[in-house]
Order: C-alpha cells, then structure tokens, then sequence
C-alpha cells in the first residue's frame, strides 16, 4: 500500500501514516465544513429552511470526519457485488430464493427494483459483506455531504472521493428511476412521483425524502410525499387526491406489502396501475438475508454456472451464514459469541443480536421467527475528536449500486452495537480513498 502524503502543516500522526486505512486511526485534518452543508441543503430545499431544523432534530446524521479506505477494497467490494449480481441472475438462484419468499415475489414487474444498499466491514483479510438492503437511505444526503467536506490537506496526494465525483451522483441517482419506469414497460414520460412512508414527516430519514422531491421537481416532476393510506384507486389508476401517480417511490419497511395500510397499492402494483420501486420481488432476491447462505454455499453457487472467479470472490467476501433451526440450535447457541444473528426480513438492525450479548430469553424469543447465523465481523474504527475527547467510533461502509454498478460510495459512524444516528462526532461520512 503506497505511503499517504500530507503537507507539513498536517498533524504529525497523519505524517506518519504508512496505508490509507492508517488515516483513521490519526487524522482529523479532513473535517466538516457545517457551513458548506447548512448551504448545499439548503440550495436545495429552497424555502423550507429544513437545516436549521436539523441542527436540532439530527445533531448526528452527519459525522465530523470522513473514512479512509484504501483503493484496493473499494475495489474488491464493487467485484464482489458485480458476483452477487451474476448469481442473483441466475434461474438456479431465483428458484431458491423465490422457495422461501412470500407469493407476491413471484410477480416480475420487470426492473431490478432500485438502488440496493450492500454493506461491508472491513477485516484483517479484506472487506466482508455482512447484508445487502432495499431501499437503502442516505445516498442522496450523502451526494450532498460529499460536497461538504473539505480538508487542510486539498493538496495532500491521492487522496479523493470514492468512487465518482459526487457532482454526477444526483443524476445518475434520477437516471435509476427513468431506467426503472421503462423497464416496467412504460414508454410515456414520467409525469408524477409518490414518496410513499408510514407517517413520512416522522421518519428519521425525512430530510431525504425532501431532497428527492426537489430533485425530481428540478426534472419537471410533479412529487407527492405521502402515507400509503393516502392512496386511491380510480380508472385503473393510482392517485392521490386529484393527483395521478405514475410512479411510487417506496420507503416502506413492509416489504411484501402485506400490511392493511398497504392494501390500496398492492392491488395497483399487482394490476400494473404504478411503477413501484423498490418492489416485492427486489427485496426477496436480494435483501432476504436467507440468500447470503446460498451466496456463502460453494457447491450452490457452481450448480448456478457462474464464473470460477466470481465463486472465489463470493466465497472470499461474505461471512458464512446459515439459518436458525431446530437442528442446529444448540451448536449455534454454544459458539454465540463468534456469531450475530438477524431476522431474516429485519432492516436497519432491529432484532439483530450479536451473540456475546444473547440471553436465554431472548433466545427462546428468537425461536418463534426465522434468524440467519454469520460469522461476526467486526467493523472498523475510526478516531473522532468531540468538544471533549478524541473517541473511538465503529464504522461500516455502504455501497450504493444499481444493476451491479456502484454509483455511491459512503460510511457510518456510530457507537454500539448497530447504527443508531446517536454518537457525538458519528453518522453519515464521504469515504475518501487513493487515487488509481
């Protein structure tokens, strides 16, 4: 790994930093212009004065640092989600990935459903990949944090963001869903959009859904942020008041759309009233965290007839996972401590227990629904200077990827056992890396 070189006025420790990945245990030289941020939001949020509102209701969202990771694993991580996606293509994998889904992943609206959101640790053997999520928040707060952040060390060499120029991350993130409405066979222009969340204005990831409507105003878009109770159907269409709505944007963390509250927009995307993404059958073929023990399974993944090289990087990337059985209870129970264990339709950590910390009742708990077991990997670290003290934060870091093609790539800083948007100096953080 090629030495990072700093200008003289640099903190020594960053002086002294032999890797890339070094920097995180020393350098707080690259920091968060607030300013900058506080500017681009509200550039664009126009008059909603939203950031002032932030200062107050997300005091964490953003980190005061970035994180430092190295070009060959950003590299290795864009492989082995190029591998996913030449499985996930395979009739060997949907078949069994569709055994254990829920009926309505059997219908194909067409499309790949979206931005999917792969995340990795970083091991001592290279990046693990411990989960792969729909609709994953942050990219576009992301593309804006990016922008924000500057360093004393703009002249510092090879160091960039990763893995493209932020500036182009906004379009290509509207392109998805241009590519995502023809792919559902609509040839006409996008006219409306839905932002469709359970009570949205609660949501913690709010601000984003307000940076998405700007974005597809600023395409000529008409844009509605609503509840799924909202909807209606008339004329073999979906609406929203007197609105149309061509496509829907959909946050909701009920993934099958089985829920009362969903029922209106079920049978719309069913009847192919509305685009939906993500939709039903992305998530049942990716995010489902049954699939990482098929993606992990040697002798599965060569009946796909995939690539030798892809095998290798799969078998390398992903943490062995296998799922909690009645068989396997007791071995599972015994090595807890080496494993972390997830529900197999969980999404931002809810449920999810790493094993050192399981107790008998909450593993007899855990029975009553279907779990994974993986491998326990443990994130990153990265060194924050608070008001108070230099802190140690865990950090994992978020691949943003559409159709296998990393778009946006961005960190998480927190404290615990999961991201939780709590810590002092944590939060949303641009991953800057060396230049080729």
């Amino acid at each position: 790994m090629p030495k990072v070189t700093v200008p003289a006025d640099c903190d020594n420790r960053c002086e002294a930093a032999s890797s890339i990945e070094a920097l995180n245990r020393a350098c707080y030289c690259l920091s968060l212009d607030e300013d900058a941020l506080r500017h681009g939001l509200e550039a664009d949020l126009g008059r909603r004065g939203l950031s002032q509102a932030m200062v107050a209701t997300h005091p964490h969202l953003f980190a005061s640092v970035p994180l430092f990771v190295s070009r060959e694993h950003i590299e290795t991580m864009a492989r082995a989600i190029g591998a996913v996606e030449a499985v996930v293509t395979t009739p060997h994998f949907r078949r069994a990935a569709l055994a254990w889904a829920p009926d309505i992943a059997r219908f194909d609206p067409g499309s790949p459903g979206g931005l999917l959101g792969y995340d990795f640790h970083l091991a001592a053997t290279g990046p693990k990949l411990i989960e792969i999520n729909t609709n994953p928040g942050g990219a576009l707060l992301n593309a804006v944090l990016g922008r924000a952040h500057h360093s004393c060390c703009s002249n510092a060499a090879g160091l960039s963001l990763a893995p493209v120029a932020v500036d182009a991350s906004e379009q290509t993130l509207f392109e998805n869903f241009l590519t995502e409405w023809r792919l559902q066979g609509k040839e006409a222009p996008l006219r409306s959009v839905a932002i469709v969340d359970e009570v949205p204005a609660a949501q913690y990831l709010y601000p984003e859904f307000l940076l998405y409507e700007q974005l597809f105003r600023r395409h000529g878009i008409d844009v509605t942020i609503c509840d799924p109770r909202e909807l209606m159907r008339r004329d073999a269409r979906l609406w929203h008041g007197s609105q149309r709505i061509d496509f829907v944007y959909n946050r909701l963390t009920d993934f099958a759309l089985t829920e009362p509250a969903q029922a209106v927009l079920k049978l719309a995307y069913l009847a192919r009233e509305v685009v939906v993404s993500p939709h039903p059958r992305a998530h049942a073929l990716y995010a489902d965290k049954r699939n990482l023990t098929l993606l992990c399974d040697a002798e599965f993944l060569r009946e796909t007839g995939i690539a030798d090289e892809a095998i290798v990087t799969l078998l390398a990337a992903i943490p062995r996972t296998e799922i909690l059985t009645a068989a396997n209870r007791d071995a599972l129970w015994a090595t807890r401590r080496e494993l972390f264990f997830k529900p197999a339709a969980g999404y931002g950590s809810k449920a999810a227990y790493r094993g050192a910390k399981l107790t008998r009742r909450v593993w007899e708990d855990m029975a009553q629904s279907t779990y994974v077991a993986q491998a326990l990997v443990a994130p990153s670290e990265r060194q924050v200077a608070t008001t108070q003290t230099a802190t140690t934060l865990k950090a994992d870091i978020r691949n943003y990827a559409y159709a296998g093609m990393v778009q946006l790539v961005a960190a998480r800083l927190y404290q615990g056992q999961t991201t939780n948007f709590r810590a002092p100096g944590g939060g949303f953080a641009p991953v800057f890396t060396d230049t080729p």
